[in-house]
């Protein structure tokens, strides 16, 4: 349909106060959740690779979104960079990854020196904190499936069910949240940052995350109640930061999803603000509390 003017542009859908496609939001977190379930049941290397695969994705996306604000990453060295720190984080533990982090941003800054003098501190520093934000922080996640053996897979090793607990915590954050919001949300948290969180979705977290943390530990990891219920605190905390790091992102970038790779969720970076954000604390609580 056109008009005077030109095109004009396709409606929107309207999705109520969920704010997404549900089923697609749905059917993509039952396709993403059974890969994971299964490289983790048959081959932990595979689940590695879809560890590699997100961390590409998410630097593709920030690039993107930079690009707007003629922030130009260079993604090259940091996703080759980016994948190298997952892979010594794995195979040889934290002294690796902490200098495969600090030689792939001595690289990219030596990497920006043939692009000139103009703008090379704006784009060095947007480029260092991709790598810390995405990779580093993302290897934390090869640092928690390392735990008990780098061979094999099977819900019996320790790593694995590091990982399963890690990633079904942080997703009862969201959903609890996500449930108690929709139906109770009245009173904003950060009104200006994200307008659809409420702090009645902030309690639903919690009771979510508190509850999810001690069923997790005690009856998967065999772990203490107290560090359960340690873990489900911890959670909420840093998950909602990082829910709210990633907003404030998107809206000095002048955007509503970081891209539309994931139907009904919007980017990877999306969906990865929180498990970004909770991987590192957590793995140092299991690390230390229940996996010695």
């Amino acid at each position: 349909m056109t008009t005077e003017s030109g095109p004009t542009a396709p409606p929107q859908k309207d999705h109520g106060r969920a704010g997404r496609d549900l089923r697609a939001a749905v059917l993509s977190a039952i396709v993403l959740l059974g890969a994971i379930a299964a490289s983790l049941a048959v081959w932990k290397p595979a689940f590695m690779a879809i560890v590699v695969i997100a961390v590409v994705v998410a630097i593709w996306e920030l690039r993107q979104g930079l690009l707007a604000h003629d922030v130009d990453l260079p993604e090259q060295p940091l996703m080759l960079g980016g994948a190298v720190m997952v892979v010594v984080a794995y195979l040889w533990g934290t002294d690796a990854l902490v200098t495969a982090t600090a030689v792939t941003a001595l690289v990219v800054m030596l990497w920006l020196l043939h692009r000139g003098i103009d703008g090379y501190v704006k784009t060095a520093t947007a480029s260092v904190f991709t790598l810390v934000y995405v990779p580093f922080l993302g290897s934390f996640v090869a640092l928690m499936l390392a735990e008990g053996g780098r061979d094999g897979g099977g819900l019996d090793n320790d790593g694995v069910q590091g990982i399963l607990a890690f990633i079904l915590v942080t997703i009862s954050s969201d959903i609890g949240g996500y449930i108690a919001g929709v139906l109770f949300g009245k009173h904003p948290m950060a009104p200006v940052i994200s307008p659809k969180k409420s702090w009645e979705g902030f309690v639903g977290s919690l009771l979510a995350c508190v509850g999810a943390g001690w069923v997790l530990v005690v009856f998967l990891l065999d772990g203490d109640w107290w560090v359960g219920l340690c873990l489900g605190l911890i959670t909420v905390v840093m998950a909602t930061l990082g829910d709210l790091c990633e907003s404030v992102i998107k809206r000095d970038l002048g955007l509503k999803d970081m891209s539309q790779v994931i139907p009904g969720h919007g980017g990877l970076m999306d969906r990865l603000d929180s498990l970004l954000a909770t991987i590192a604390p957590i793995w140092l609580l299991l690390h230390y509390l229940v996996f010695t």
